[in-house]
């Protein structure tokens, strides 16, 4: 499989990456989303909006994948589940949602992971190669990520995958049913492209 394929057509892209894979949620993964899901819900909770009763329902998962679709399809946001490379064992989930194009070319890039996985460097992977996705496939100029200030792990993964922090944003985001102060982070496409792996992909695709 090449690093970037399609899954129904153009608007459905599969993401391959260092060991990783990402591709849309299909209706054949809800046990095993709802299982890890439901297995770190003590590592998650703290970290993502208030849980809904029904939250790892059935009903639930499609209506989520009818929106995934939907947001895919109008190129507005994409959500992906992270595997490993067979594609058969879920790590976790990552979102480049919040497109903006004309003058902004800009997106908001999400993510969570498996507690069991968390640490491991799949997320890390997953976002390298999420980033030419974005730069690329899309041609967008820059991706931005918001994360709590006492999330460290969060904090780390970013910096160690080039994002910088540009600002304070308060009360940005209502977090386990408290609004939370966020920090901003970015990467611009001039970032990947100075950076090594940025440079050889880069270089390659324009011979």
């Amino acid at each position: 499989m090449g690093f970037i394929d399609t899954l129904f057509g153009a608007s459905f892209p599969v993401v391959g990456g260092d060991g990783v894979l990402l591709r849309m949620p299909q209706p054949g993964d809800y046990v095993a989303w709802r299982d890890l899901r439901s297995a770190s819900r003590a590592f998650l909770t703290p970290w993502e909006p208030s849980w809904t009763a029904d939250e790892l329902s059935r009903e639930s998962y499609r209506l989520r994948l009818q929106r995934y679709r939907d947001d895919a399809r109008e190129r507005s946001s994409y959500t992906f589940f992270l595997f490993d490379a067979s594609g058969e064992h879920i790590l976790g989930g990552a979102t480049v949602g919040q497109i903006r194009r004309g003058v902004s070319q800009s997106c908001m890039l999400g993510y969570w992971m498996g507690v069991h996985y968390a640490g491991s460097g799949f997320m890390h992977r997953g976002v390298e190669a999420l980033k030419r996705f974005v730069f690329e496939t899309e041609g967008l100029h820059r991706m931005e990520a918001a994360c709590l200030p006492s999330n460290a792990r969060s904090i780390g993964l970013l910096e160690k995958s080039g994002f910088r922090r540009e600002g304070y944003l308060r009360k940005y985001l209502k977090i386990a049913g408290s609004w939370e102060d966020h920090y901003l982070y970015s990467l611009l496409v001039d970032d990947w492209i100075r950076s090594d792996n940025g440079s050889r992909l880069h270089s390659a695709a324009a011979e």
